[in-house]
């Protein structure tokens, strides 16, 4: 190992100079990276409260990811595009998931910060890549709670149908909705808005003002809910399976993704979405009491329990009704009508309605974690990092953020949420694999309480792990389909999904090439020692 410590003695160098930021080369400055020196330091400085432990972050973890993915997408996902098969997307899209957090528990054991990706990033690729990652993450956490918030409007307005309340369908609808036509689909407008949706995004930001000790608390009772609805949903589903609704298991190609082989990888991705909560639990390193040691537990753990509830609840779900019905905001809705138990119907929305609410919680804690992180380098406005004077939560910031997801739940349906965030999740992911490789090799002494396992491979003295790289891989399988099948729908005559991505990125480039970059500390600080 020592020939290879050599072979970067340059490196090192250049390291302990330019990821300070502070370079004697102009050219080598303006490259604007964080050391793992410097996030020791702000690690040690950060304002938020250490009351977080293992437990706490694992519940986090499961109450972010057990929601949406099985109460809203899966339907949506075996409807569409795979059928039955769903139940090999989720092992593609767990497995991808899998080499992810294998990843971050590294990253979060050797650097025990807010900010996620965002904060690995701008130590292995820069500033500017840094900024693009916090964009990106805003579509992981921030959009994909409108995502969750129609699945909420779903089986709320299920349930109080069930007891005589009916809602306007104008006000528990998005204004845009997705049509298909063949292999084909198109948007339409409408006026109306999913204001039950919207509604659940304000309450659930509300709670987050209030602290996260005091939220996580609850938090934990809502995942211990859910997953004993769920529990009980398959123990009972178990005796309406219909072993002939599991037949073409992987159902005929019909051009497109619609189904078949490729309609597999194209539900694997839109699932992708499910799987995105157990990142949230890296988001709060800066409020964990044993940061290197928890979090890197609660990201493993968390992954592992959901990935199974996941399988095992989509085989039931499709048995018990035929998947073609299944494209609906709630379809274990849909399964308990058809099973016949009023009793089990009530319970089961009662635990989707409320199991939600612990993931829009976790998503949204998330997102507001990353934008402090973001303000506190300077990149962002400064109220994003404005603590309440009581309740010691970034509360103007939050209050923003819920007011934008929630005009966003509002307004977009989840087909397109769902193809955007996992687009921003497979992306941040692979940034997320790659950095584990970087510090690796920059800073191959660094203290880190747990490590990828597997070991890996050198190329001219460059090391490289073998579960990051399969990391990187799977996430480019993840986001290979929604490239294609927006570019498809871009040639058929819909341009919206592209539009709408295309106008997010020039949006973020515009937010730090205008203000971010400018009011930079750490630009700031390279700007000065440039002039020293």
């Amino acid at each position: 190992m020592s020939r290879y410590r050599n072979n970067y003695a340059g490196i090192s160098l250049e390291v302990t100079h330019t990821l300070m930021g502070i370079s004697s080369c102009p050219e080598k400055g303006r490259s604007r990276r964080k050391s793992l020196e410097r996030i020791e330091q702000e690690n040690g400085a950060q304002r938020l409260s250490r009351s977080l432990g293992p437990l706490q972050l694992t519940m986090l973890g499961v109450g972010s990811t057990i929601g949406a993915g099985i109460y809203v997408m899966t339907g949506t996902a075996a409807a569409n595009y795979a059928g039955p098969s769903i139940l090999l997307s989720f092992i593609v899209a767990g497995l991808a998931c899998l080499f992810t957090a294998l990843s971050y528990g590294e990253l979060a054991s050797a650097m025990p910060v807010s900010g996620s990706a965002y904060t690995y990033a701008y130590v292995s690729m820069g500033e500017a890549w840094a900024w693009g990652v916090g964009w990106l993450l805003l579509l992981e956490y921030g959009i994909s709670c409108a995502g969750v918030a129609a699945g909420f409007s779903g089986y709320a307005v299920s349930f109080l149908q069930d007891f005589g309340v009916h809602i306007p369908h104008a006000l528990s609808t998005t204004a845009m909705q997705v049509v298909f036509d063949g292999a084909h689909r198109h948007v339409s407008m409408h006026w109306q808005g999913d204001a039950v949706g919207a509604f659940s995004i304000l309450v659930v930001t509300g709670l987050l003002i209030l602290g996260v000790k005091e939220s996580l608390r609850i938090n934990t009772a809502i995942v211990f809910l859910k997953v004993g609805v769920l529990v009980v949903f398959v123990a009972l589903g178990l005796w309406a399976i219909h072993p002939s609704y599991w037949t073409p298991f992987i159902p005929k190609y019909e051009g497109g993704f619609r189904y078949g082989l490729p309609g597999i990888f194209r539900a694997a991705s839109i699932i992708f979405f499910a799987y995105v909560g157990f990142e949230a639990v890296s988001t709060a390193s800066s409020e964990a009491r044993n940061p290197r040691r928890d979090v890197p537990i609660g990201i493993v753990v968390s992954l592992l329990i959901c990935t199974v509830v996941y399988i095992i609840v989509a085989a039931v779900l499709i048995g018990v009704v035929p998947w073609k019905t299944l494209d609906v905001a709630d379809p274990l809705a849909i399964a308990v009508n058809a099973m016949q138990q009023p009793w089990l119907a009530v319970f089961v929305k009662i635990g989707a309605v409320v199991g939600l609410c612990s993931v829009l919680f976790g998503l949204l804690y998330a997102q507001s974690r990353i934008f402090f992180a973001m303000a506190e380098d300077g990149l962002l406005m400064p109220v994003f990092c404005n603590l309440h004077p009581k309740f010691k939560t970034p509360w103007i910031g939050t209050i923003l953020l819920g007011a934008v997801v929630a005009l966003a739940t509002a307004l977009l349906p989840i087909d397109i949420i769902g193809d955007l965030v996992s687009l921003g999740t497979a992306t941040a992911f692979g940034i997320v694999c790659f950095t584990v490789i970087w510090i690796r090799n920059v800073a191959p002494d660094s203290p880190r309480a747990f490590a990828v396992p597997g070991g890996g491979f050198y190329i001219k003295g460059f090391w490289v792990g073998y579960v990051p790289l399969l990391g990187m891989i799977f996430c480019l399988i993840m986001a290979a389909p929604l490239f294609i099948d927006m570019a498809l729908a871009l040639f058929a005559g819909d341009p919206v999904p592209a539009l709408l991505l295309a106008t997010y990125i020039v949006c973020g480039w515009a937010c730090y090439r205008f203000y971010g970059r400018k009011h930079s500390r750490l630009g700031q600080e390279v700007q000065a020692g440039e002039s020293a």
